[in-house]
């Protein structure tokens, strides 16, 4: 196993780290203003002076925020790629857009320049996870318009590492691939490492899972590489150590796990500028604290974002960490999202508090949660698959509700349904369902 030790600007001061941020934000905001009209108009309403520098942290809040819901209007009232894009678009190379779980997808387009920033961005998630030239890597994902893995993919064959793409292939057919091919690195969301793992469960090949050589599994795309259970039956399943990181079409590669504090994943302050604000207020947060990620990139100049809103709820720390690295960190990863809380009958609820308690049964094999309206009041089930041995599967859905109940202080309806019965998912999964 090969480590390249971090490099100088992971390990800076951080007050240097600020003062760096803060030249590339005012070259950033000087070099589009008058060419993106989206971003001209709205440095011009809040009255920014674009020839003034701009100090980091302090005065980040003269500039305004951004929200996915202006940037979708913006595409709407300006089809099909708004106002944002800052350079002639036959400059463009690249499209991809958002999964649209939650509204309508972006779109979303970038130059060869901008797009090599992003990759670059994704050698900073290898250079955590310790993986190299010396690497086989799968990518176990679909190909399709998504930004996920694709920056991946072009970061890997540049540190020269062997690029196995694994598009459009069944999940027999994957593994099939795996075995034969042995990687050393698995690429894929957490909810598909563990689809993988069950396939393999089904035809009774489990032990070869743990033995076809994987020693790192990269997740991203949920927030399930940071739950502690989530990991563990990944980790235990493949035989491998899980690495998460975590991004956004809109804004590209934000954070990486390093190999020595699992469950934190490190801001790539050198590529982005990351604020943590009460999404009530809007004010920030102190270290330590649960809010809003809000980030602006600052090498994406061909379609940028300024304090864009994430919706991700995390928790950011500033210590130094044991690898060495001076990057601040999320403690726990991207911890639910704002507009995923639901409130059921006076208790707040995400979805990563269930799957949280869900994961910690190995008899459990999939679940969904659902909320529905009862009357005037929501309520909440929750469905399982489960592997009940000699206890039975209807003992297991009354431990998970107990285990809910005393985690969440929510009594929950649990259900154990038959195997097969719940949907699988390859690329984002959708197990906490909200009917209207």
């Amino acid at each position: 196993m090969t480590s390249e030790p971090p490099g100088d600007y992971e390990r800076a001061d951080r007050m240097l780290i600020s003062a760096r941020q803060g030249q590339a934000l005012s070259v950033l905001i000087r070099s589009i203003h008058g060419r993106s009209h989206f971003y001209t108009r709205k440095l011009d309403s809040a009255g920014i002076d674009t020839a003034l520098p701009i100090r980091v942290p302090d005065e980040l809040d003269r500039l305004p925020l951004t929200t996915k819901a202006e940037l979708v209007a913006d595409q709407e009232a300006s089809p099909p790629w708004g106002s944002v894009l800052s350079e002639p678009i036959d400059r463009y190379v690249r499209y991809n857009h958002t999964s649209g779980t939650t509204g309508r997808p972006l779109r979303w387009l970038d130059t060869a320049v901008s797009w090599q920033w992003a990759v670059d961005c994704w050698k900073a998630v290898y250079g955590g996870a310790r993986v190299g030239a010396a690497d086989r890597i799968f990518f176990a994902f679909s190909f399709g318009p998504f930004f996920g893995f694709w920056t991946a993919y072009d970061a890997a064959v540049q540190i020269g590492a062997h690029c196995v793409p694994a598009g459009g292939m069944s999940s027999q057919q994957r593994l099939m691939l795996l075995e034969s091919v042995r990687p050393t690195v698995v690429c894929c969301t957490p909810t598909y490492a563990l689809r993988l793992a069950e396939v393999s469960a089904s035809t009774g090949a489990t032990h070869r899972l743990r033995e076809a050589g994987v020693r790192v599994v990269i997740v991203a795309g949920e927030p399930g590489g940071s739950i502690p259970a989530t990991r563990r039956r990944i980790e235990q399943a493949w035989g491998a150590r899980v690495i998460d990181h975590h991004g956004l079409t809109e804004v590209g590669p934000i954070s990486f796990e390093c190999w020595e504090s699992p469950g934190f994943l490190h801001l790539n302050e050198t590529a982005f500028i990351c604020e943590v604000l009460d999404p009530a207020t809007l004010r920030p947060v102190p270290d330590g604290t649960l809010g809003e990620l809000v980030v602006t990139n600052l090498g994406r100049t061909a379609n940028p974002v300024i304090r864009y809103r994430t919706g991700d709820l995390v928790v950011r720390r500033s210590t130094a960490c044991a690898c060495g690295r001076t990057f601040a960190q999320l403690d726990g990863g991207v911890q639910a999202r704002v507009d995923d809380m639901v409130t059921i009958r006076g208790v707040n609820v995400y979805p990563t508090a269930i799957e949280a308690v869900v994961r910690r049964f190995d008899d459990v094999v999939e679940f969904r949660a659902t909320v529905s309206n009862t009357g005037t009041l929501r309520a909440l089930g929750v469905e399982i698959e489960a592997v009940g041995g000699s206890e039975g599967t209807d003992i297991v859905a009354r431990r998970v509700a107990n285990e809910i109940q005393e985690s969440v202080g929510l009594a929950v309806n649990v259900t154990a349904v038959p195997e097969g019965t719940l949907p699988r998912f390859e690329m984002k999964a959708r197990r906490f369902v909200v009917k209207p």
